[in-house]
C-alpha cells in the first residue's frame, strides 16, 4: 500500500444521502436521522484521524468555505508520492439543517469551520523530520 500513488477524496455528508438520509458511521452522535430518530448513540468515525495513524499517508480535512486551504490540500495530495486521503465536509439537503436547502451550503460550511465543528488540517508525511 505504501508504494501505491493513489488519491482518494471522500465527500462526507455525515449520512447515507443516497438512501434518504439514513445514519452511517459518519453520522455525529446525537444526530436525528432515519433509523436514529431519537439521536444516534455512537460517536462518529473520524476517517482522517484513522488514516493519520498510517504515517506514510497524506491526509487532509477540507471544506468549501476555505477555498485556499482546499486547493492547497488538493495540490499537495497530487504531488505527494504515495497514498493521499482527503475528507471534504459537504452538508446534505437530507440533514434539513437550513430552510433554504443547499442554496446556502457555502455558509453552512463556513459555520461548521468557524465553530470548530469541522476542523481543517493537512498532514504531510514529507514534512516530518526524522
Amino acid at each position: 500500500f505504501q508504494a501505491n500513488d493513489v488519491n482518494v477524496l471522500v465527500v462526507d455528508t455525515e449520512m447515507y444521502s443516497n438512501t434518504g438520509g439514513q445514519q452511517s458511521k459518519a453520522t455525529p452522535v446525537g444526530a436525528s436521522v432515519k433509523y436514529a430518530m431519537g439521536g444516534k448513540q455512537q460517536t462518529k468515525k473520524q476517517l482522517g484521524e484513522i488514516f493519520m495513524t498510517y504515517e506514510h499517508v497524506y491526509v487532509a480535512s477540507v471544506c468549501l468555505s476555505n477555498q485556499t486551504q482546499l486547493l492547497q490540500a488538493l495540490v499537495e495530495a497530487d504531488r505527494y508520492n504515495g497514498p493521499s486521503f482527503i475528507v471534504a465536509y459537504a452538508p446534505c439537503i437530507q440533514q434539513q439543517v437550513r430552510p433554504d436547502g443547499l442554496t446556502d451550503m457555502f455558509d453552512e460550511c463556513r459555520y461548521a469551520v468557524d465553530s470548530g465543528y469541522w476542523p481543517l488540517y493537512r498532514y504531510n508525511p514529507d514534512l516530518i523530520v526524522r
